[in-house]
């Protein structure tokens, strides 16, 4: 508590101010540390060890290796592809929010993972995410197409080629980048573009599927996309912000 007089004199007759209860929160939640994010990023839970929580680095250090694990058993049963989706639905989410709780610090009070995660919450960074996976996505579909030049998309129950099939596939790419952007800066407009993204990879996917059968990776692919677009519409609101 820090207590004070101010005095000052306007000519005559002079006036006094008192500056009285003026309290100075001393005991502050600890600054966002950006190097312990880093480390823990590139190492899960050593952020949190290099602050002096062992108990928490060896927490989610060893939730990260679990949820990896999972991962690999998953894609060994459904192959590579589902390997890499799981990866990125389960493991990467986790190792985000634990790289994330190495900056904040220790709660002042409760659990430090709920503390997160409502942090998390409040501030979108799950949009976030979900931004940087669709720009991970889109890196991949253009190595893709790079190493596979004479591939055809099937698009609305044809492979088109030439520019016209080139074009097709530079479409997905294209759209997973600038809704990536969109997420990662949560503008209000990535919204839209994503109902739009949405419904044409929904729309072109039922297509196929009724021109080519059912396939491994175009069900899965359907299905995460209905996933996605049910998630985003439950988080809405925070693109009105």
């Amino acid at each position: 508590m820090i207590e004070g007089r101010v005095r000052f004199t306007l000519g005559k007759p002079s006036h006094t101010v008192s500056l009285t209860s003026m309290s100075v929160d001393t005991q502050t939640r600890p600054a966002f540390d950006h190097r312990a994010a880093l480390y823990s990023a590139l190492l899960p839970g050593l952020g949190h060890l290099l602050r002096g929580r062992a108990r928490a680095a060896a927490f989610y250090g060893t939730i990260t290796i679990l949820l990896i694990m999972l991962s690999v058993a998953l894609g060994r049963v459904s192959g590579r592809a589902a390997e890499v989706f799981f990866f990125m639905l389960l493991a990467l989410p986790w190792w985000a929010l634990q790289s994330y709780d190495a900056a904040l610090g220790p709660a002042a009070s409760g659990s430090d993972l709920v503390r997160t995660a409502r942090h998390a919450w409040e501030e979108g960074h799950d949009i976030r995410f979900l931004g940087l996976l669709f720009l991970i996505s889109a890196a991949n579909d253009a190595i893709i197409i790079a190493k596979n030049p004479d591939y055809l998309l099937p698009f609305f129950c044809t492979k088109l080629d030439g520019a016209a099939g080139f074009v097709t596939k530079a479409l997905s790419p294209f759209l997973h980048t600038w809704v990536g952007y969109g997420f990662l800066r949560v503008k209000k407009w990535a919204l839209l573009v994503y109902l739009v993204y949405a419904a044409y990879g929904t729309t072109n996917a039922l297509v196929n599927l009724t021109c080519f059968g059912p396939g491994r990776i175009r069900n899965t692919l359907l299905i995460a996309l209905i996933a996605f677009t049910t998630y985003i519409l439950w988080r809405r609101r925070m693109f009105q912000r």
